[in-house]
């Protein structure tokens, strides 16, 4: 079933859907004003770190107390040219996530500028929703993991899949998904509100080690089947 159609403030949303994905992969991958990209952090605390995983474990823990801090978060959302119906602070959300995402993929050894990569980091930020996003661009996937899957698509279904993750997180706030679930209760205060947006923030880091496996430098990337690494 395809996406709805959907306005905001009497224009079409695809568009400002589009341009919130771009916005976030380019500023969340090269890094903006005092953000750091998500590789230079990355190798700054794989620097810090006995390996990988320990610094990924490291990352999300930033990450997540980033998420949890209100203040700064909604400064982030001022380096976004966000659509109007995305306020900063939920922009600032997002480009936290979408730059620890970026950075596991990174640290477990993906290029984050492909563009394969680049959806798949997008679809970490809808948490479960992202298979209903692939099942809905007409990708199944099977006993094959979501980077597997992303592989063998042409540019222009994955500009497809870009453009409705970034409708959820346009029309949604991620309501259907993982990230900012303080929308969901939008009585909390606001220390409850930054610690569930914590705990959304690595609720996405558990997806995106799932959909970002360690890669073998001297083999192919393995598949993932029901939570089990099986090496081709």
């Amino acid at each position: 079933m395809a996406e709805p159609e959907a306005s905001t403030g009497g224009k079409a949303v695809p568009e400002r859907a589009e341009w919130l994905v771009t916005e976030l992969l380019e500023r969340a991958i090269a890094g903006v004003g005092p953000f750091a990209g998500a590789e230079q952090i990355a190798e700054e605390l794989v620097g810090d770190a006995e390996d990988v995983e320990q610094a990924i474990e490291r990352l999300i823990r930033t990450h997540v107390r980033l998420a949890a801090g209100s203040g700064f978060v909604t400064s982030l959302g001022g380096f976004l040219t966000l659509p109007v119906s995305v306020p900063a602070g939920v922009g600032g959300l997002y480009l936290i996530a979408t730059r620890m995402c970026a950075a596991i993929a990174h640290l477990r050894g993906y290029d984050v500028h492909s563009e394969e990569v680049r959806s798949a980091i997008m679809l970490c930020l809808l948490g479960s929703a992202g298979t209903e996003v692939l099942k809905n661009a007409g990708v199944q996937i099977g006993t094959k993991s979501t980077m597997a899957a992303l592989r063998r698509l042409p540019g222009r279904v994955l500009v497809e899949i870009n453009k409705k993750v970034g409708f959820r997180l346009v029309t949604k706030f991620g309501q259907r998904g993982v990230i900012n679930l303080a929308k969901l209760v939008p009585a909390v205060g606001g220390v409850i509100g930054a610690t569930v947006d914590g705990v959304g923030c690595r609720s996405i880091a558990v997806y995106a080690k799932s959909t970002f496996p360690a890669v073998d430098r001297g083999r192919p990337a393995p598949i993932v089947v029901e939570s089990r690494r099986v090496e081709r």
